[in-house]
């Protein structure tokens, strides 16, 4: 578990805290299978606090997003699935934070925005690359025109979360569905959040060729092996039980 505490500030991003997530993730211990991150008090995360928002010129600005984009892959590409439970403001950084995460579940006082369009400025922490994958460039470029912020149902339909929680379940659901992953071979889990990815960038041959290497990895490992054997001879629950 992995909290979000600056709950004065609605979790709001400044670069001591994305630098604490960059840092946990780094250094999770091998026998985490799964992490569930979430916000303390009533919101997840704010995005980024700008009353820290400092003065950069162009060079600066990049490496500042850069930081950013180091953090957010330590989450995604990491050595754990990772599950982000959110209710309240998943605003600017916290959406991005939330699209880095590889599950997320949302309870019915969640709402997402990205206010930076109406501030004068672009996503710098990978929202541009992350979130037209869930949700499309258009809707994207929607909410930062517009300003339009998308309810916790809208955004569950739009791919914004998978689950859609009642209020005060998430970390609930978050909990049952860790325990579920880490229960999953150990490359089936690393295949899904390393390679799976890479697929979905690549042209269609070369994904196929990908698919193929991975799926040859993956059947070889002994605990595949077993667990394939488990099903054949009737001691793994089947599809639907």
């Amino acid at each position: 578990m992995v909290g979000l505490n600056r709950p004065e500030k609605r979790n709001a991003f400044n670069d001591e805290l994305i630098l604490g997530i960059e840092k946990v993730f780094e250094n999770l211990p091998p026998s985490i299978r799964c992490v569930v991150i979430y916000g303390i008090g009533d919101h997840f995360s704010a995005g980024l606090d700008l009353s820290e928002l400092k003065e950069r010129n162009a060079v600066q600005g990049i490496h500042h997003s850069r930081m950013w984009h180091r953090a957010l892959d330590k989450v995604q590409f990491g050595t754990a699935p990772v599950i982000a439970v959110l209710h309240g403001a998943v605003v600017g950084g916290g959406l991005e934070l939330a699209a880095a995460c590889h599950i997320r579940v949302s309870e019915p006082s969640t709402f997402y925005a990205l206010p930076e369009g109406q501030r004068g400025i672009f996503v710098g922490g990978g929202a541009s690359v992350r979130l037209p994958k869930l949700i499309g460039v258009a809707r994207m470029t929607d909410m930062m025109l517009t300003g339009r912020v998308y309810k916790a149902e809208e955004g569950e339909r739009i791919g914004l979360a998978q689950y859609l929680v009642e209020s005060g379940k998430g970390l609930t659901k978050g909990k049952e569905l860790a325990q579920k992953i880490a229960k999953n071979a150990e490359m089936t889990n690393y295949a899904l959040m390393h390679v799976l990815p890479r697929i979905a960038d690549a042209s269609q041959t070369e994904g196929l060729m990908l698919e193929s290497l991975m799926a040859a990895i993956a059947q070889s490992s002994p605990e595949a092996k077993q667990r394939l054997n488990d099903f054949l001879e009737g001691r793994a629950k089947k599809v639907g039980q």
